[in-house]
Protein backbone atom coordinates (compact mmCIF):
# COMPACT_ATOMS: atom_id res chain seq x y z
CA UNK A 1 0.00 0.00 0.00
CA UNK A 2 3.00 2.55 1.17
CA UNK A 3 4.17 1.97 -2.23
CA UNK A 4 1.47 2.13 -4.48
CA UNK A 5 1.00 5.63 -2.45
CA UNK A 6 4.57 6.70 -2.99
CA UNK A 7 3.84 5.47 -6.61
CA UNK A 8 0.78 8.23 -6.95
CA UNK A 9 2.44 10.78 -5.43
CA UNK A 10 5.75 10.51 -8.01
CA UNK A 11 3.04 10.87 -11.03
CA UNK A 12 1.06 13.70 -9.46
CA UNK A 13 1.49 16.62 -11.31
CA UNK A 14 -0.67 19.94 -10.21
CA UNK A 15 -1.20 20.40 -14.41
CA UNK A 16 -2.71 17.57 -14.75
CA UNK A 17 -5.87 19.33 -12.33
CA UNK A 18 -5.20 22.66 -13.16
CA UNK A 19 -8.23 22.69 -15.69
CA UNK A 20 -11.13 21.17 -13.76
CA UNK A 21 -9.57 22.77 -10.50
CA UNK A 22 -10.31 26.20 -12.02
CA UNK A 23 -13.62 25.51 -13.09
CA UNK A 24 -14.57 23.89 -9.07
CA UNK A 25 -12.51 27.56 -8.05
CA UNK A 26 -15.15 29.42 -10.25
CA UNK A 27 -17.97 27.35 -9.42
CA UNK A 28 -18.09 27.93 -5.61
CA UNK A 29 -17.43 31.93 -6.45
CA UNK A 30 -20.41 31.84 -8.70
CA UNK A 31 -22.43 30.38 -6.14
CA UNK A 32 -21.38 32.75 -4.08
CA UNK A 33 -22.16 35.74 -6.15
CA UNK A 34 -25.69 33.88 -6.51
CA UNK A 35 -26.59 33.69 -2.80
CA UNK A 36 -25.72 37.05 -2.68
CA UNK A 37 -28.19 38.26 -5.26
CA UNK A 38 -25.34 39.02 -7.72
CA UNK A 39 -26.68 37.26 -10.49
CA UNK A 40 -29.73 37.53 -12.28
CA UNK A 41 -32.38 35.10 -14.60
CA UNK A 42 -30.87 36.05 -17.66
CA UNK A 43 -26.78 35.28 -16.38
CA UNK A 44 -27.38 32.42 -14.69
CA UNK A 45 -29.50 30.86 -17.91
CA UNK A 46 -26.32 32.20 -19.74
CA UNK A 47 -24.31 30.56 -17.52
CA UNK A 48 -26.47 26.65 -17.98
CA UNK A 49 -25.58 27.33 -21.49
CA UNK A 50 -22.36 27.82 -21.28
CA UNK A 51 -21.86 24.48 -19.15
CA UNK A 52 -23.83 22.58 -21.42
CA UNK A 53 -22.05 23.99 -24.46
CA UNK A 54 -18.35 23.25 -23.05
CA UNK A 55 -19.46 19.17 -22.49
CA UNK A 56 -20.65 19.32 -26.11
CA UNK A 57 -17.30 20.98 -27.19
CA UNK A 58 -14.99 18.73 -25.25
CA UNK A 59 -16.16 15.57 -25.92
CA UNK A 60 -16.45 16.29 -29.59
CA UNK A 61 -12.80 16.83 -28.93
CA UNK A 62 -12.60 13.12 -28.26
CA UNK A 63 -13.68 12.32 -31.83
CA UNK A 64 -12.01 14.99 -34.10
CA UNK A 65 -9.15 16.56 -31.87
CA UNK A 66 -8.18 13.15 -29.85
CA UNK A 67 -9.11 10.16 -32.47
CA UNK A 68 -8.61 12.00 -35.97
CA UNK A 69 -12.48 11.11 -37.00
CA UNK A 70 -14.74 13.81 -38.57
CA UNK A 71 -18.37 13.84 -37.08
CA UNK A 72 -21.16 15.93 -37.78
CA UNK A 73 -23.70 13.67 -35.92
CA UNK A 74 -23.03 15.80 -31.93
CA UNK A 75 -26.32 17.06 -32.22
CA UNK A 76 -28.33 13.91 -33.26
CA UNK A 77 -26.72 13.09 -29.74
CA UNK A 78 -28.08 15.85 -28.01
CA UNK A 79 -31.38 15.51 -29.19
CA UNK A 80 -31.65 12.24 -28.39
CA UNK A 81 -30.16 13.01 -24.45
CA UNK A 82 -32.84 16.13 -24.31
CA UNK A 83 -35.75 14.22 -25.52
CA UNK A 84 -35.18 11.15 -23.76
CA UNK A 85 -33.72 12.19 -20.15
CA UNK A 86 -36.86 14.82 -19.67
CA UNK A 87 -38.91 12.62 -20.85
CA UNK A 88 -37.82 9.77 -18.26
CA UNK A 89 -37.62 12.67 -15.73
CA UNK A 90 -41.41 13.59 -15.86
CA UNK A 91 -42.36 10.15 -15.13
CA UNK A 92 -39.68 9.78 -12.45
CA UNK A 93 -40.52 12.61 -10.48
CA UNK A 94 -43.85 10.51 -9.90
CA UNK A 95 -41.89 7.79 -7.73
CA UNK A 96 -39.30 10.52 -6.39
CA UNK A 97 -39.29 13.66 -4.41
CA UNK A 98 -36.02 15.03 -4.96
CA UNK A 99 -35.49 16.85 -7.83
CA UNK A 100 -31.82 16.42 -7.52
CA UNK A 101 -31.91 12.43 -7.91
CA UNK A 102 -34.48 12.70 -11.02
CA UNK A 103 -32.00 15.03 -13.54
CA UNK A 104 -29.16 12.84 -12.40
CA UNK A 105 -30.96 9.54 -13.11
CA UNK A 106 -32.38 11.36 -15.93
CA UNK A 107 -28.54 12.45 -17.15
CA UNK A 108 -27.84 8.69 -16.72
CA UNK A 109 -30.62 7.69 -18.69
CA UNK A 110 -30.03 10.34 -21.90
CA UNK A 111 -26.22 9.92 -22.27
CA UNK A 112 -27.24 5.94 -22.33
CA UNK A 113 -29.45 5.96 -24.86
CA UNK A 114 -27.00 8.47 -26.41
CA UNK A 115 -24.55 5.90 -26.12
CA UNK A 116 -26.08 2.96 -27.44
CA UNK A 117 -27.24 4.59 -30.85
CA UNK A 118 -23.35 5.84 -30.85
CA UNK A 119 -22.70 2.39 -30.96
CA UNK A 120 -25.08 1.12 -33.14
CA UNK A 121 -23.99 4.00 -35.61
CA UNK A 122 -20.44 3.78 -34.92
CA UNK A 123 -20.18 0.48 -35.83
CA UNK A 124 -20.97 0.59 -39.74
CA UNK A 125 -19.70 4.50 -39.84
CA UNK A 126 -16.32 4.05 -38.76
CA UNK A 127 -15.39 1.73 -41.51
CA UNK A 128 -15.80 5.04 -43.24
CA UNK A 129 -13.33 8.39 -43.02
CA UNK A 130 -13.13 11.79 -43.54
CA UNK A 131 -16.08 13.31 -45.42
CA UNK A 132 -17.63 10.10 -45.55
CA UNK A 133 -18.01 9.55 -41.92
CA UNK A 134 -18.89 13.29 -41.89
CA UNK A 135 -21.86 12.88 -44.54
CA UNK A 136 -23.18 9.77 -42.40
CA UNK A 137 -23.20 11.12 -39.29
CA UNK A 138 -24.98 14.22 -40.51
CA UNK A 139 -27.67 11.86 -42.19
CA UNK A 140 -27.84 10.50 -38.75
CA UNK A 141 -28.22 13.93 -36.70
CA UNK A 142 -31.57 14.50 -39.68
CA UNK A 143 -32.63 11.12 -39.29
CA UNK A 144 -33.23 11.82 -35.25
CA UNK A 145 -34.73 15.24 -35.39
CA UNK A 146 -37.60 14.18 -37.67
CA UNK A 147 -37.86 11.13 -36.19
CA UNK A 148 -39.03 13.25 -32.92
CA UNK A 149 -40.73 15.86 -35.20
CA UNK A 150 -43.50 13.46 -35.84
CA UNK A 151 -43.65 11.52 -33.01
CA UNK A 152 -47.16 12.77 -31.53
CA UNK A 153 -45.88 11.27 -27.65
CA UNK A 154 -42.75 14.15 -27.47
CA UNK A 155 -44.92 16.54 -28.92
CA UNK A 156 -44.53 16.34 -32.59
CA UNK A 157 -43.75 19.70 -34.39
CA UNK A 158 -44.84 21.91 -31.54
CA UNK A 159 -41.85 20.32 -29.55
CA UNK A 160 -42.24 18.45 -26.01
CA UNK A 161 -43.53 20.75 -23.05
CA UNK A 162 -40.82 19.73 -20.52
CA UNK A 163 -40.68 21.02 -16.95
CA UNK A 164 -37.73 23.47 -16.32
CA UNK A 165 -35.23 23.33 -13.38
CA UNK A 166 -34.63 26.18 -11.02
CA UNK A 167 -31.74 28.73 -13.13
CA UNK A 168 -30.26 29.14 -9.86
CA UNK A 169 -29.69 25.68 -8.70
CA UNK A 170 -29.63 24.30 -12.57
CA UNK A 171 -26.27 25.83 -13.46
CA UNK A 172 -24.78 24.24 -10.38
CA UNK A 173 -25.80 20.94 -11.81
CA UNK A 174 -24.57 22.12 -15.02
CA UNK A 175 -21.16 22.99 -13.85
CA UNK A 176 -20.81 20.24 -11.60
CA UNK A 177 -21.10 17.34 -14.34
CA UNK A 178 -19.00 19.90 -16.31
CA UNK A 179 -15.94 19.43 -13.71
CA UNK A 180 -16.78 15.32 -13.56
CA UNK A 181 -16.90 15.20 -17.60
CA UNK A 182 -13.76 17.25 -17.22
CA UNK A 183 -11.97 15.03 -14.40
CA UNK A 184 -13.37 11.58 -16.83
CA UNK A 185 -11.61 12.60 -19.91
CA UNK A 186 -8.45 14.04 -18.67
CA UNK A 187 -7.91 10.49 -17.21
CA UNK A 188 -8.89 8.87 -20.20
CA UNK A 189 -6.38 11.49 -22.37
CA UNK A 190 -3.37 10.40 -19.84
CA UNK A 191 -4.07 6.67 -19.39
CA UNK A 192 -2.59 3.97 -22.09
CA UNK A 193 -5.73 4.11 -23.61
CA UNK A 194 -5.91 8.10 -24.69
CA UNK A 195 -2.33 7.35 -26.13
CA UNK A 196 -3.69 4.27 -28.07
CA UNK A 197 -6.30 6.89 -29.61
CA UNK A 198 -3.56 9.29 -30.60
CA UNK A 199 -1.60 6.61 -31.92
CA UNK A 200 -4.51 5.80 -34.15
CA UNK A 201 -5.09 9.73 -35.07
CA UNK A 202 -1.32 9.83 -36.13
CA UNK A 203 -0.53 6.64 -37.93
CA UNK A 204 -3.68 4.27 -37.72
CA UNK A 205 -1.62 1.97 -40.01
CA UNK A 206 1.73 1.58 -37.57
CA UNK A 207 -0.94 1.80 -34.89
CA UNK A 208 -2.52 -1.25 -35.90
CA UNK A 209 0.70 -2.81 -36.62
CA UNK A 210 1.93 -2.12 -32.93
CA UNK A 211 -1.00 -4.28 -32.15
CA UNK A 212 -3.48 -1.54 -31.21
CA UNK A 213 -6.96 -2.41 -31.80
CA UNK A 214 -8.11 0.17 -33.91
CA UNK A 215 -12.18 -0.88 -34.52
CA UNK A 216 -12.44 -0.91 -30.63
CA UNK A 217 -10.74 2.16 -29.63
CA UNK A 218 -12.69 3.92 -32.50
CA UNK A 219 -16.26 2.59 -31.19
CA UNK A 220 -15.46 3.11 -27.69
CA UNK A 221 -14.27 6.97 -28.27
CA UNK A 222 -17.53 7.49 -30.65
CA UNK A 223 -19.58 5.62 -27.44
CA UNK A 224 -17.93 7.80 -24.63
CA UNK A 225 -18.43 11.19 -26.85
CA UNK A 226 -22.09 10.16 -27.36
CA UNK A 227 -22.76 9.75 -23.32
CA UNK A 228 -21.34 12.94 -22.84
CA UNK A 229 -23.37 14.32 -25.50
CA UNK A 230 -26.18 12.77 -23.87
CA UNK A 231 -26.06 14.38 -20.60
CA UNK A 232 -25.35 17.81 -22.68
CA UNK A 233 -28.85 17.17 -23.83
CA UNK A 234 -30.39 16.61 -20.92
CA UNK A 235 -29.39 19.83 -19.33
CA UNK A 236 -30.71 21.17 -22.21
CA UNK A 237 -33.58 20.10 -21.86
CA UNK A 238 -34.53 21.26 -18.54
CA UNK A 239 -33.00 24.43 -19.49
CA UNK A 240 -36.16 25.40 -21.93
CA UNK A 241 -39.15 24.38 -22.94
CA UNK A 242 -40.17 23.46 -25.43
CA UNK A 243 -37.88 21.27 -27.18
CA UNK A 244 -38.20 21.95 -30.31
CA UNK A 245 -36.36 19.59 -32.87
CA UNK A 246 -35.14 22.63 -35.20
CA UNK A 247 -32.49 23.62 -32.35
CA UNK A 248 -30.85 20.14 -33.33
CA UNK A 249 -30.66 20.82 -36.51
CA UNK A 250 -27.03 20.57 -38.61
CA UNK A 251 -26.42 24.11 -38.03
CA UNK A 252 -25.58 23.36 -34.04
CA UNK A 253 -23.72 20.29 -35.39
CA UNK A 254 -21.76 22.80 -37.14
CA UNK A 255 -21.78 25.16 -34.09
CA UNK A 256 -19.75 22.47 -31.64
CA UNK A 257 -17.21 21.41 -34.40
CA UNK A 258 -16.50 25.05 -34.75
CA UNK A 259 -16.35 25.24 -30.82
CA UNK A 260 -13.63 22.45 -31.63
CA UNK A 261 -11.56 24.52 -34.25
CA UNK A 262 -11.20 27.62 -32.76
CA UNK A 263 -10.47 26.49 -29.07
CA UNK A 264 -7.27 23.91 -30.92
CA UNK A 265 -7.82 20.43 -31.99
CA UNK A 266 -6.92 18.02 -29.35
CA UNK A 267 -6.94 20.78 -26.59
CA UNK A 268 -9.03 20.43 -24.01
CA UNK A 269 -8.74 23.89 -22.73
CA UNK A 270 -9.25 25.36 -25.94
CA UNK A 271 -12.48 23.75 -26.43
CA UNK A 272 -13.54 25.10 -22.62
CA UNK A 273 -12.61 28.83 -23.57
CA UNK A 274 -13.89 28.59 -27.45
CA UNK A 275 -17.16 27.16 -26.06
CA UNK A 276 -17.78 29.99 -23.43
CA UNK A 277 -16.57 32.42 -25.69
CA UNK A 278 -18.95 31.55 -28.71
CA UNK A 279 -21.49 31.14 -26.16
CA UNK A 280 -21.32 34.73 -24.62
CA UNK A 281 -21.57 36.21 -28.40
CA UNK A 282 -24.50 34.77 -29.49
CA UNK A 283 -26.36 35.76 -26.13
CA UNK A 284 -24.78 39.01 -26.79
CA UNK A 285 -26.02 38.92 -30.41
CA UNK A 286 -29.35 37.96 -29.35
CA UNK A 287 -29.72 40.61 -26.87
CA UNK A 288 -28.58 43.16 -28.71
CA UNK A 289 -29.98 42.56 -32.11
CA UNK A 290 -33.71 41.26 -31.63
CA UNK A 291 -37.12 42.78 -33.96
CA UNK A 292 -35.63 43.80 -37.21
CA UNK A 293 -31.94 43.53 -36.54
CA UNK A 294 -32.30 39.60 -35.67
CA UNK A 295 -31.20 39.21 -39.80
CA UNK A 296 -28.48 41.44 -39.38
CA UNK A 297 -26.96 39.00 -36.11
CA UNK A 298 -25.81 35.85 -38.04
CA UNK A 299 -23.62 38.05 -40.39
CA UNK A 300 -21.91 39.50 -37.37
CA UNK A 301 -21.66 36.88 -35.68
CA UNK A 302 -20.01 35.20 -39.45
CA UNK A 303 -17.76 37.91 -39.14
CA UNK A 304 -16.54 37.82 -35.73
CA UNK A 305 -15.66 33.86 -36.22
CA UNK A 306 -14.00 34.91 -39.47
CA UNK A 307 -12.32 37.49 -37.53
CA UNK A 308 -11.17 34.92 -35.02
CA UNK A 309 -10.18 32.49 -37.62
CA UNK A 310 -7.80 34.76 -39.28
CA UNK A 311 -5.78 35.91 -35.74
CA UNK A 312 -5.50 32.46 -35.30
CA UNK A 313 -4.15 31.62 -38.41
CA UNK A 314 -2.96 35.00 -39.81
CA UNK A 315 1.17 34.32 -40.34
CA UNK A 316 1.49 37.72 -40.01
CA UNK A 317 0.14 38.04 -36.17
CA UNK A 318 1.95 34.82 -34.92
CA UNK A 319 4.64 36.85 -33.76
CA UNK A 320 2.25 38.86 -31.79
CA UNK A 321 0.20 35.44 -30.68
CA UNK A 322 3.25 34.45 -29.48
CA UNK A 323 5.05 36.87 -27.73
CA UNK A 324 1.47 37.21 -25.39
CA UNK A 325 1.09 33.90 -25.07
CA UNK A 326 1.29 32.40 -21.51
CA UNK A 327 3.96 30.12 -22.65
CA UNK A 328 6.34 32.80 -23.76
CA UNK A 329 5.44 34.66 -20.82
CA UNK A 330 6.24 31.72 -18.93
CA UNK A 331 9.53 31.32 -20.66
CA UNK A 332 10.11 35.23 -20.00
CA UNK A 333 9.71 34.69 -16.61
CA UNK A 334 12.09 31.37 -16.41
CA UNK A 335 14.86 32.88 -17.51
CA UNK A 336 14.82 35.87 -15.40
CA UNK A 337 14.88 33.58 -12.72
CA UNK A 338 17.97 31.64 -14.64
CA UNK A 339 19.92 35.16 -15.54
CA UNK A 340 20.01 36.07 -11.47
CA UNK A 341 23.47 35.21 -9.53
CA UNK A 342 23.20 34.08 -6.71
CA UNK A 343 25.78 33.84 -3.76
CA UNK A 344 27.78 30.93 -4.26
CA UNK A 345 28.65 29.27 -1.19
CA UNK A 346 32.42 27.62 -3.12
CA UNK A 347 33.74 31.25 -4.06
CA UNK A 348 37.46 31.17 -3.84
CA UNK A 349 37.82 33.48 -0.79
CA UNK A 350 35.41 31.47 1.16
CA UNK A 351 37.39 28.04 0.75
CA UNK A 352 40.08 27.69 2.90
CA UNK A 353 43.68 26.63 1.79
CA UNK A 354 47.39 26.44 3.28
CA UNK A 355 48.44 29.00 0.71
CA UNK A 356 46.83 32.45 0.34
CA UNK A 357 45.55 33.39 -2.62
CA UNK A 358 47.60 36.53 -2.77
CA UNK A 359 50.92 34.68 -2.08
CA UNK A 360 53.30 34.98 -5.51
CA UNK A 361 53.78 31.18 -6.16
CA UNK A 362 57.86 31.64 -7.37
CA UNK A 363 61.17 30.45 -6.05
CA UNK A 364 63.18 32.88 -8.37
CA UNK A 365 62.29 36.38 -6.29
CA UNK A 366 65.77 37.54 -4.53
CA UNK A 367 65.46 38.21 -0.84
CA UNK A 368 65.38 41.58 -1.22
CA UNK A 369 61.89 41.43 -2.28
CA UNK A 370 58.54 42.02 -0.33
CA UNK A 371 56.97 39.05 -0.94
CA UNK A 372 59.40 36.45 0.48
CA UNK A 373 58.21 32.84 -0.67
CA UNK A 374 57.56 29.73 1.70
CA UNK A 375 60.75 28.50 3.06
CA UNK A 376 61.58 25.19 1.53
CA UNK A 377 61.73 21.43 2.55
CA UNK A 378 64.73 20.44 4.14
CA UNK A 379 66.67 17.98 1.57
CA UNK A 380 66.67 14.62 2.17
CA UNK A 381 69.77 12.98 3.98
CA UNK A 382 71.12 11.15 0.42
CA UNK A 383 71.38 14.74 -1.20
CA UNK A 384 73.42 16.39 1.71
CA UNK A 385 76.08 13.33 1.21
CA UNK A 386 76.04 14.07 -2.30
CA UNK A 387 75.98 17.78 -2.00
Amino acid sequence: MSRYIANVKKQFKFKHITTWLLVAIALVILIILSNAGALDRSTTGLLSKIAYSIILATSLNLVVGFLGELSLGHAGFACLGAYIGTFAASYLRESIDSKLVVIILAMLIGGLVAAVFGLIIGLPALRLKGDYLAIVTLAFGEIVRNIFKNLPMFGGAMGYASKTYNQKELFIIAFVAVIIVLILMQNLIRSKHGRAITAIRDNEIAARAMGINVTFYKLFVFVIAAFFAGIAGVLYGHFTTPILYTKFDYNFSIEILVMVVLGGMGSINGSIISATLITIINFELQAKLSGDLAAVRTLVYAIILILIVVFNNAPALKPIKERFSLNHLKAKRNAKKAAVIHDDAAEWNRIETKVKMDTVLTPDLPHNEAVTPDKPDKPAKEDKENG
